[in-house]
């Protein structure tokens, strides 16, 4: 995991284009009914605006409000690594899989403001699981898997 603030930002870059392309791709699915080749290139075009988003949160606000709140409900002291991971990413999880899915219905869903709200918690009900299980599962375990790689001698 990362020690150095230099650490943190490749990490959070990494783990950011890994979650916001996948759940980009999701949701694109989502939106055309099904996952089909196209959904591949076209997530590449929104990546840039939401990975820009989601790593600015990410690297200034909520990593360090996950920690703070997940290491009251665990004692990182007491605790094995893999629960300490687990807690940070869950509330991590809990954190930006809403502000992410407002950005996502707001900025690049189609219709009108009154509609907002609306489509934001529909965003929100059909992200969250798959955001969960995705970093859980997958992005998460992928991620450390590469940053090791990188920083294998630190």
């Amino acid at each position: 995991m990362p020690k150095t603030k230099f650490q943190d930002f490749v990490y959070t870059l990494i783990m950011v284009i890994v979650m916001v392309y996948g759940m980009v791709c999701y949701n694109i699915s989502l939106n055309v009914g099904g996952l089909q080749n196209f959904v591949f290139l076209e997530a590449l075009k929104e990546l840039p605006i939401m990975g820009t988003a989601a790593f600015l949160l990410e690297f200034f606000v909520i990593g360090k409000l996950s920690q703070k709140l997940a290491f009251r409900l665990i004692d990182p002291k007491k605790e094995k690594p893999i629960f300490i991971v687990l807690a940070i990413s869950s509330i991590i999880i809990c954190l930006m899989c809403p502000i992410m899915s407002l950005i996502g219905a707001s900025l690049l869903g189609n219709g009108s403001i009154s509609t907002l709200f609306a489509r934001w918690l529909q965003t929100l009900v059909l992200n969250f699981p798959m955001a969960f299980f995705y970093q859980i599962f997958y992005a998460g375990p992928f991620v450390r898997w590469i940053f090791k790689k990188i920083f294998k001698n630190t």
